[in-house]
């Protein structure tokens, strides 16, 4: 079994759950971005034209800063990258945390949370962030997954 870690960025709540379930089915440490100046509500309305994450999402060289970096990466094979569907792509700050990481040779497994927003080209997306990684076309979970089928999704990467 390859060596896995889960990352993931959160910002109600619901992701971090998630990812959390998946850390534990697969037991593997967590990693949570942390952005260095936290979203609020008002910045998370998504029918603001005007809001931190509107205006984050229309500039695609966005790059929020984060807290904290991995200090070990090169010890993970697999990294399951986790993070709410912002504008039918990743959010911003996942960009950063790639561009921050070497992530050559590593397996890069997407998994993500939406109102009702699909992966649309996110791995794509993250592939030319990361050229030098394998990025899987990853999943979208709804907020009830259960941890075995979390486990069981998993599993097929652990082992490539």
């Amino acid at each position: 079994m390859k060596k896995a870690l889960v990352v993931y960025f959160s910002a109600t709540g619901v992701t971090k759950r998630i990812a959390n379930m998946l850390a534990a089915s697969i037991d593997a440490k967590s990693f949570e971005i942390v952005p260095k100046q936290i979203y609020t509500n008002a910045d998370l309305d998504w029918t603001n034209d005007n809001s931190r994450s509107s205006q984050e999402m229309k500039d695609k060289d966005c790059r929020p800063k984060i807290e904290s970096r991995v200090r070990d990466m090169e010890k993970y094979e697999v990294v399951f990258l986790g993070f709410p569907i912002w504008w039918y792509r990743e959010p911003s700050i996942i960009d950063t945390f790639i561009e921050e990481h070497n992530m050559e040779g590593k397996i890069i497994v997407p998994f993500a949370t939406s109102g009702g927003s699909e992966l649309g080209d996110t791995y794509k997306n993250i592939q030319k962030l990361a050229p030098k990684a394998k990025v899987e076309k990853g999943k979208l979970f709804e907020a009830g997954v259960s941890i075995e089928e979390l486990g069981k999704w998993a599993e097929k990467y652990m082992k490539k």
